[in-house]
């Protein structure tokens, strides 16, 4: 059973006893803000500093996703740098521009 479902079966539920619609929205509402300050408070982000506490990882996260983007490309590049040298070099030798046998004394 979802938890909608549930839930709107128990506001039908305690209607057809006499409690006012009102009254059950109230609870629930008191009952919602409840258990999000306790689920807040366990992971630490009950106090005044967690609004600044929450940006700063989000700042953090940002920052380490630019990184790792950086790095890549600058990785990229590298291989791209070697892949392109090396057939550079190979062309060199085989059109007789460069005499890698001379230097390697063959």
């Amino acid at each position: 059973m979802r938890i909608g479902a549930g839930l709107t079966q128990a506001v039908r539920q305690a209607e057809r006893q006499g409690i006012a619609p009102e009254l059950i929205y109230d609870l629930i509402e008191q009952a919602s803000e409840e258990g999000a300050r306790r689920a807040l408070a366990q992971l630490g982000l009950s106090d005044g500093q967690a609004g600044t506490d929450i940006t700063e990882l989000r700042l953090l996260l940002d920052s380490w996703r630019d990184v790792r983007r950086t790095a890549l490309q600058a990785l990229v590049r590298w291989l791209m740098r070697l892949c392109f040298s090396a057939l550079i070099l190979g062309l060199a030798v085989k059109f007789k521009l460069l005499q890698l046998g001379q230097i390697f004394g063959q």
